[in-house]
């Protein structure tokens, strides 16, 4: 940093660029401590949560529900029921939902709390000097917080079909009649599933052999069966090569291991993954560093390789979610603010991100949560565990609410109560998992879940339950013999 002038006064302790979840956690906290923080974003508030992802697609995913449900009605003891709707009012029930949570992240609410707010694009000229609307401020540190946008790929005959993506999906008001999800990721999964329930044929093309390929084979194994009998199209191993237009007909062309096949669709949905914004504020300006997987390099504390530049949330990685990017918000607001007292004042120490419980959770019917490490990972690692399983089509809530689908899986360490990873696939899987997100966390293991009273009927006495077969199986088949003779003697 030698060569750009420190300043000897600064306008701002802290400059944040970009208002999504990374970036308005960042200023919320730096408000907090009172210190003088400004919050520049080009875009809309909220970022890619409310605008593009987690708001809008729960949106849509519980107003396909209602209509999964109306489909099941003899299920529940009805002989008939039908829905009649408009798909345009669907989509706009999804931006009044947006609308409805809009004033959480707006710049009001984040005037109120003592950030100042730009909008416009924000460009960084020196590790101290951010410019925004023509005016140049200085700062003792800068936190980037520009999220990332959906992967667009370089393939011909893109420009002839109108791909949509996670960005521009929520603009369509006319119902697709046959929808390609190219890729069968957590964004291509829950949306496929979504379109296909509100009547859409859907057809999922995924390149590897599975949808959901993070999670272990039987998890994807439990998806995928249910997507078929929903009357999903799952295309495996097919890769994109090109797209076309015949007229008004749309197609591409995907390659197989039998060669190419044409498939016809009028919308197509990339949910290819998304990729770190880095370009247009002046990254290029300074050589900040960038990883491999093109996201913002940072050490253990969010530093760049200037110590008062920061970074947090999808620019950042290694993960791309909301509660994530909030989590390394903390870190980065933090060191960012206190960095130089902690580098310069013995016994005191910056606070290294901490990535030991990672949680998350994809939201399709049933929905996959998880924590820490699955199967597949495990092994990746060389980890060695024990695994205890309990079937959710046993537990009674579930049985009762015609849910009865799903399974808890939980590593522990061998020999010990000990939990280093689980994952539920189940209705409320999302919320039934935050018991071994808690277990983690704070040290308490199976032995503790067994012990602790479940409230009856509950989705959340599966993990009771899983923690119960965990029990059995620790126990020495010999003693249960000895206990057994004991018995015998006791009744003479």
């Amino acid at each position: 940093m030698s060569q750009f002038k420190k300043p000897k006064s600064f306008d701002y302790n802290l400059i944040v660029i970009g208002a999504g979840s990374a970036g308005l956690v960042t200023a919320y906290i730096a408000a907090a401590v009172k210190a003088k923080v400004a919050l520049i974003e080009k875009n809309k508030m909220g970022g890619d949560c409310l605008n593009y992802g987690c708001v809008p697609s729960k949106a849509l995913i519980r107003s396909a529900k209602i209509m999964h449900y109306a489909n099941r009605a003899k299920e529940f003891g009805f002989k008939s029921a039908k829905i009649e709707f408009d798909f345009a009012e669907v989509m706009e029930r999804v931006q009044r939902v947006i609308k409805e949570i809009e004033p959480h992240d707006s710049v009001e609410r984040y005037t109120d709390l003592g950030v100042e707010c730009f909008q416009g694009g924000a460009m960084i000229k020196s590790p101290y000097e951010v410019e925004v609307n023509g005016k140049t401020f200085t700062t003792k540190a800068i936190v980037i917080a520009t999220g990332a946008r959906p992967f667009i790929p370089d393939v011909e005959g893109i420009n002839l079909v109108d791909a949509k993506h996670s960005e521009n999906i929520w603009n369509i008001r006319t119902q697709p009649k046959h929808l390609v999800v190219l890729g069968g990721g957590p964004i291509g999964a829950e949306l496929a599933q979504a379109f296909q329930r509100l009547g859409s044929k859907v057809t999922i093309i995924e390149r590897g052999p599975r949808i959901m390929g993070r999670e272990d084979d039987d998890v994807s194994d439990i998806i995928m069966k249910r997507f078929k009998n929903e009357g999903v199209e799952l295309l495996t191993n097919h890769t994109l090569k090109s797209f076309g237009k015949d007229g008004e007909q749309k197609y591409l062309i995907a390659e197989t291991d039998k060669g190419e096949t044409r498939i016809e669709f009028d919308e197509v949905l990339l949910a290819l993954g998304r990729r770190a914004n880095t370009k247009g504020f002046g990254l290029e300006n300074l050589d900040i560093e960038l990883t491999k997987q093109g996201t913002i390099k940072a050490d253990d504390y969010l530093a760049t390789n200037y110590p008062n530049i920061y970074v947090c949330g999808d620019v950042a990685g290694p993960y791309q979610f909301t509660h994530t990017a909030s989590h390394q918000a903390y870190y980065a607001a933090v060191n960012g603010l206190f960095g130089f007292l902690t580098k310069n004042i013995p016994f005191t120490k910056a606070f290294k991100v901490n990535y030991d419980v990672i949680p998350w959770a994809t939201y399709t019917d049933p929905e996959v949560a998880t924590v820490g490490l699955t199967e597949k990972t495990a092994k990746e690692k060389g980890v060695a565990y024990d695994l205890t399983t309990y079937g959710v089509d046993d537990l009674d809530r579930a049985i009762a609410e015609e849910e009865a689908d799903g399974i808890v899986k939980v590593l522990t360490e061998p020999g010990t109560d000990r939990i280093i990873g689980a994952t539920i696939v189940s209705h409320h899987a999302s919320d039934m998992i935050v018991e071994f997100i808690a277990a983690m966390k704070h040290g308490f293991g199976l032995n503790s879940i067994l012990g602790t009273i479940h409230i009856y009927p509950t989705m959340a006495e599966a993990n009771k339950s899983v923690a119960g077969n965990w029990k059995r199986s620790q126990t020495n088949p010999k003693t249960l013999k000895r206990l057994e003779g004991l018995h015998r003697w006791l009744r003479g």
